[in-house]
């Protein structure tokens, strides 16, 4: 797939393309038929299927690197990059110098999105738009995935997304309290930007990777939140990997939540917290069939 980050003038292109534009921050269900309905209209023999996407910069339902992989899984073959803050001029001239057949786009539309869609009308190309994906009833949405996880609904996120909501980061050096508790900790570094679920601990599963592929899975316990009772500074999300001892330091780990287990609570004691973790293990592993 050829990723094309436009900061300049984009160079007169004769490839013949159908648009699919969006977000497509999380890639849900909703996202999935707008790609596929795309793709099948893109007569692969003599056209490219392409991505226009205005990049997110905040509360992040995925990694810019997973969105990719996943366009790419729905037989996306160039994608354009825009950043959020592309003026408005900027974007239409580049698009001006691309071969368009058609752009499929959703119902939903941004500023960014209507200006392109309203730009393509004049120029005649064909526009073709999807109706929302409904859940009972509502239209999938990003904001409602958001508020979702912000509430801490994980398993209703998970059916949305089509899998858990994820976070994809560094494992960094912390505090070390989880070790001198004995619930040693991973710490994740590099997600600021995406969303933050409700404060509170999590059943999971973490991912780690050995270049860029994913090659062991552990059951964890996630703390998310602001840990209230050793006077934590601010939002933090650790993860205590079940029966598992190593140096992960450095590493590449992906936590997903699965279930919300309870709130964070600010203990009179640590000897208290202890308590409470070790009855959160006994919980999860009951959950988990350990």
């Amino acid at each position: 797939m050829e990723i094309i980050h436009v900061t300049d003038k984009l160079a007169a292109d004769t490839a013949l393309l159908t648009l699919v534009v969006g977000e497509f921050d999380g890639v849900h269900k909703g996202h999935e038929v707008l790609l596929q309905t795309a793709r099948n209209k893109t007569d692969q023999a003599h056209e490219k299927l392409a991505a226009v996407i205005f990049s997110r910069n905040e509360n992040k339902l995925i990694s810019d690197q997973d969105k990719l992989n996943r366009l790419k899984q729905y037989g996306v073959d160039r994608v354009y990059l825009f950043d959020s803050k592309t003026t408005e001029a900027f974007m239409l001239e580049q698009v001006a110098s691309l071969n368009i057949k058609r752009v499929v786009i959703g119902e939903k539309q941004s500023a960014n999105t209507k200006s392109l869609i309203d730009f393509c009308k004049q120029m005649n190309i064909d526009i073709i738009e999807i109706s929302s994906v409904t859940e009972n009833g509502k239209a999938i949405s990003t904001s409602g995935i958001r508020k979702l996880i912000g509430e801490g609904f994980m398993e209703p996120v998970h059916v949305l997304l089509g899998r858990p909501f994820t976070l994809t980061g560094t494992v960094i050096h912390g505090e070390k309290v989880g070790r001198q508790l004995g619930f040693p900790t991973i710490n994740l570094g590099g997600v600021d930007d995406f969303v933050q679920p409700k404060p509170g601990v999590y059943l999971g599963v973490a991912g780690i990777h050995e270049d860029d592929v994913i090659t062991a899975y552990w059951h964890v316990l996630i703390s998310a939140g602001y840990r209230p009772t050793v006077n934590g500074k601010g939002y933090l999300v650790e993860a205590h990997l079940l029966n598992f001892s190593g140096d992960l330091y450095g590493k590449t780990v992906s936590v997903s939540f699965l279930r919300y287990m309870r709130g964070e609570i600010k203990f009179t004691d640590l000897n208290a917290l202890v308590q409470q973790m070790d009855q959160d293990k006994l919980d999860a592993q009951k959950l988990i069939g350990m």
